[in-house]
């Protein structure tokens, strides 16, 4: 026996008309590329979203044809957020700060059909437009008087032009919840990328999950600030759950420094933000010389690598702050774990509650995780006991786009099939996940794993260190041994001697690091991540002392 509810899909277009609705006149605020500050409303974002769709289809795009953009977070990429997947269409984000040769490949790989862009992107689009074979269109994300005369783009109009020849009066098309809404790259580290696929149904569902009360837990008395760049994982989800909640919510565009975040967060009066260390570590250091405070801040989401714990100690002892530790991966939209405290935790001291928060939290409501051992068997939720974490869940990927890879999943005794992360991780009894690596990152020293995110917490929890990257060294004896390239904050010093003590009772002393060695820049890659191939790269010629 079936039940007797109504049978209506879950599509993304139903989130802006649902805001549009219900919270209409709730603001969406955006610094632009031109430098101003545009605002507008939900009603007036779901209007124009709607013009997107009637220029689509005067295009005659087909249905699941792929319309790209190389934007910043701001209403005009919001716009093309729903009008493209509303329309049947799926959004293709590419990530601007790849390397030209890898767009050009998406693109090509990905059959693009229309390519809209900011113009600061305008150089990367006349480099590669040549070589991107089945894009037809190009448009670029402003009014007309700012169209340059000479692109070089063979066609391009203005986005304004584009969709101004619209009314706005669009119906939504209906059909499967299942089909592809959008779509995301790797970053490709290994070989080309690949891209997740994602569905109507499962952003949908991912943002009903965001939302919740101990995952991001937005709400209509929230101004979100997504640093989280909407080129990478749809931003977290966020600008599917904040018109889910009637967030305001604020795009701070190109301008992402630590001085131009501070001053909108502070104008727009934000509430929450989100975005990876590498941002809040540029905002905080705008913030301590100039000893300013947040007015209205009170949460943050720090995803995308693991937060060092200096860094929620001066958001919370500094600034009072509380922020929300979070894991996930491109092929989970992103969401895996979010961070929050049980009630049973409130009776723990401040620095056991610390131990808590400095995991990455406990899975959402429609992930399963497990760790396992060499041979694919479960380990226990201990705590103590590492493993290779799998995940499983409506909103994780099956295969990648035209199954490259081929099968990504591995499959146990009953057949289910678990997404491999390439993460190791403990879990513990309450189910608190705390990832130690990657699996290709781990120190395996004389049989004993060493987590090289240990090591580079303790190492920039050092005031006079600004970033810390920790790999191991080939050793004689001990197979490997961690070092730790160290980047010094500009006007300090510390030597090499000075920081080993300083990892003195923070860790055992077999996991202190053999040596340090100080550069002029970290490698990071395209989503603000530690690039630890070019680290062994740049110190491929380097000897252990103690060898």
């Amino acid at each position: 026996m079936l039940g007797l509810m109504q049978n209506q899909p879950l599509l993304i277009s139903g989130l802006i008309d649902f805001a549009e609705r219900h919270h209409g006149d709730a603001e969406i605020v955006s610094r632009r590329v031109e430098g101003d500050v545009h605002r507008y409303t939900y009603k007036e974002s779901a209007h124009r979203a709607r013009q997107v769709a009637g220029a689509l289809d005067a295009l005659k795009l087909e249905f699941s044809d792929r319309v790209a953009t190389l934007a910043w977070n701001g209403y005009r990429h919001f716009e093309l957020y729903y009008g493209v997947s509303g329309s049947g269409r799926v959004l293709h984000t590419i990530n601007p700060r790849l390397h030209p040769d890898q767009i050009a490949w998406i693109a090509n790989h990905a059959e693009d059909q229309v390519l809209c862009f900011d113009l600061s992107f305008l150089p990367l689009v006349q480099a590669v437009h040549e070589r991107c074979s089945t894009i037809r269109h190009y448009i670029a994300l402003c009014d007309e008087a700012a169209l340059p005369v000479e692109s070089g783009i063979p066609g391009l109009i203005s986005y304004e032009s584009w969709i101004g020849t619209q009314s706005g009066h669009y119906t939504w098309p209906s059909f499967d919840e299942n089909s592809a809404s959008s779509m995301c790259y790797t970053s490709g580290t290994t070989g080309n990328p690949k891209a997740a696929l994602y569905s109507h149904r499962s952003s949908t569902l991912h943002a009903y999950a965001a939302a919740l009360p101990d995952v991001m837990g937005l709400s209509a008395r929230d101004a979100v600030l997504p640093v989280v760049p909407m080129f990478h994982v749809n931003a977290w989800g966020i600008p599917y759950s904040a018109p889910l909640t009637g967030a305001k919510l604020v795009f701070p565009g190109p301008a992402l420094d630590g001085k131009s975040v501070y001053e909108l967060m502070e104008a727009e009066k934000v509430t929450y933000a989100a975005g990876v260390p590498t941002v809040w570590q540029m905002l905080l250091g705008h913030l301590k010389p100039a000893g300013l405070k947040f007015s209205t801040l009170r949460r943050t989401v720090i995803g995308g690598s693991a937060c060092p714990p200096a860094m929620i100690n001066a958001f919370r002892d500094d600034h009072g702050v509380e922020v929300l530790h979070a894991w996930g991966m491109t092929e989970m939209s992103p969401l895996g774990t979010l961070c929050t405290l049980k009630n049973k935790h409130d009776s723990l001291s401040d620095s056991d509650k610390m131990k808590i928060r400095l995991k990455q939290g406990r899975a959402i409501y429609g992930v399963d995780m497990k760790i396992v051992d060499d041979s694919g068997k479960e380990l226990p939720w201990d705590g103590t006991t590492f493993g290779d974490l799998y995940v499983k869940g409506p909103w994780i990927v099956r295969e990648y786009f035209k199954g490259e890879g081929g099968d990504p999943l591995v499959y146990d005794g009953d057949g289910v099939g678990w997404f491999p992360t390439g993460d190791v991780g403990t879990i513990d009894a309450d189910g608190y996940l705390q990832i130690t690596d990657r699996s290709k990152d781990v120190i395996k020293s004389g049989g004993e794993w060493i987590s090289s995110i240990d090591v580079e917490n303790i190492a920039v929890a050092h005031p006079a260190v600004a970033m810390a990257a920790c790999i191991g060294i080939a050793h004689p004896k001990w197979d490997e041994r961690p070092i730790v390239a160290v980047v010094k904050r500009p006007g300090m010093d510390i030597t090499r001697d000075e920081l080993l003590r300083f990892y003195e009772g923070k860790t055992a002393k077999w996991q202190i690091p053999d040596d340090v060695v100080f550069v002029d820049a970290i490698p990071l890659g395209a989503t603000g991540k530690i690039l630890k191939t070019r680290i062994r790269e740049m110190l491929k010629d380097y000897r252990l002392p103690t060898a």
